[in-house]
């Protein structure tokens, strides 16, 4: 694990807002991240951004030191101000070789999250990962991080209780907004159809609400999950136009600018004067912030959510324990792993060199003496050959480990 390596802004050290601003577009990912590859040595890079963080897990020989996350930042071409650029790099948390390891099955195991026990962080870093497989940006390297990350992650929620009775950003949300005690046929309008907007509509569901109206940049994930909830779908541009009213919205999407501006927000409001409800979860918030400022609101957003999530990770101490002897445990078993890998790798031109020297035998060396061989002597030597083929090839294979593994 010599060069793994993990840049990470978190709820830790940046307040959500400011954390917003290096939340990457999917349009333009590809784009920044082969400009890191290329302008900074990276080999493999997968980027991670959920709702309280942003992270870059990747390989590479330097050394994480302030230059270099300076000119990492810079390089990604983010247009963050100076005072931004500033405040990133003095709260930013670096991770190298085995902590880095660690950091990242803390992550996918929940434990890292501000709500500990949410499974969707598990899914969240597999999708990062396949998005950036996809693209080329991983190979070998990642491939078997990732396969461990898994591994790992599964073991704590099956062995351990961290996940039992599960609180998620979703769930918390839901409770603030169950408490404000809206009634069954409340006016729901869901901004964004992707995973967090479907289970806080799961919960309404199931709680008998019903009258949705669903807006989304594309308009058949709208309809799926318009759907799922009886409700009716719309392309988000069609925001601005919509007369039907509402009592609350819920919004979650990947933009990086605000979606209710005050204008939308306006012509939304079609004259009511009550006070409306908005459930916003995403980073950075899709609510202009003079919305909140200007209007009666009962302002619901993931910054808000974190005494209860603090409250949560006090109960579930004992669980967080028992997940970090797991993880221990995991991180000793790759090690070996990826020591068995290097040698697979290093040895991996002997079955070519192996097939090479028995072609040289064959029609070289002892040729004119086969060649005197009737046709039933000559099948019995192939059938030696090819079976002395395969054991010179496993033979050094399986030595090789045996002798890695009495000596770890």
């Amino acid at each position: 694990m010599e060069y793994l390596k993990i840049i990470a802004f978190t709820h830790k050290h940046i307040d959500l807002k400011a954390l917003g601003k290096l939340v990457i577009c999917e349009q333009t990912l590809d784009d920044r991240l082969r400009n890191i590859q290329s302008e900074l040595d990276v080999k493999e890079i997968f980027y991670i951004g959920t709702c309280n963080r942003v992270e870059f897990v990747f390989t590479s020989a330097h050394h994480l030191d302030k230059a270099y996350i300076t000119r990492f930042l810079t390089v990604l071409n983010m247009g963050l101000p100076e005072e931004y650029m500033d405040k990133f790099v003095e709260n930013v948390v670096v991770y190298e070789q085995g902590a880095a390891f660690n950091h990242l099955l803390r992550t996918s195991c929940s434990l890292e999250s501000l709500v500990v026990g949410e499974k969707e962080i598990l899914a969240q870093v597999r999708k990062a990962y396949e998005a950036c497989r996809i693209a080329g940006f991983t190979a070998d390297y990642m491939r078997m991080i990732m396969n461990r990350v898994v591994k790992t992650a599964k073991e704590v929620y099956t062995h351990t209780n961290i996940s039992k009775n599960p609180v998620s950003v979703v769930s918390l949300a839901y409770r603030k907004l169950r408490d404000l005690k809206i009634v069954s046929n409340s006016r729901l309008l869901i901004i964004g159809a992707g995973e967090t907007n479907k289970n806080i509509a799961q919960y309404l569901k199931k709680h008998k609400y019903s009258n949705f109206s669903i807006f989304n940049r594309t308009i058949e994930n709208a309809e799926g999950l318009a759907k799922e909830l009886n409700g009716t779908a719309y392309p988000l541009s069609e925001l601005e136009n919509f007369s039907g009213g509402f009592d609350v919205i819920i919004t979650c999407t990947g933009a990086t600018e605000p979606i209710i501006t005050k204008e939308i927000y306006t012509k939304l409001l079609q004259g009511e004067t009550g006070k409306k409800i908005i459930v916003d979860l995403a980073i950075p918030n899709d609510t202009a912030p003079e919305v909140v400022a200007e209007f009666p609101i009962h302002f619901i957003e993931v910054e808000s959510l974190k005494e209860i999530a603090r409250k949560n990770i006090q109960e579930r101490y004992d669980e967080l324990v028992n997940a970090e002897h797991i993880i221990e445990e995991n991180i000793k078993d790759f090690e070996l792993v990826l020591r068995q890998r290097k040698i697979e790798i290093a040895m991996s031109s002997v079955p070519q060199k192996i097939k090479e020297i028995k072609h040289t035998a064959i029609n070289g060396v002892f040729a004119e003496e086969i060649s005197g061989l009737d046709e039933n002597s000559r099948l019995v030597l192939e059938k030696v050959m090819n079976y002395m083929e395969k054991k010179c090839i496993s033979i050094p294979m399986v030595m090789a480990k045996e002798i890695l593994v009495k000596n770890s």
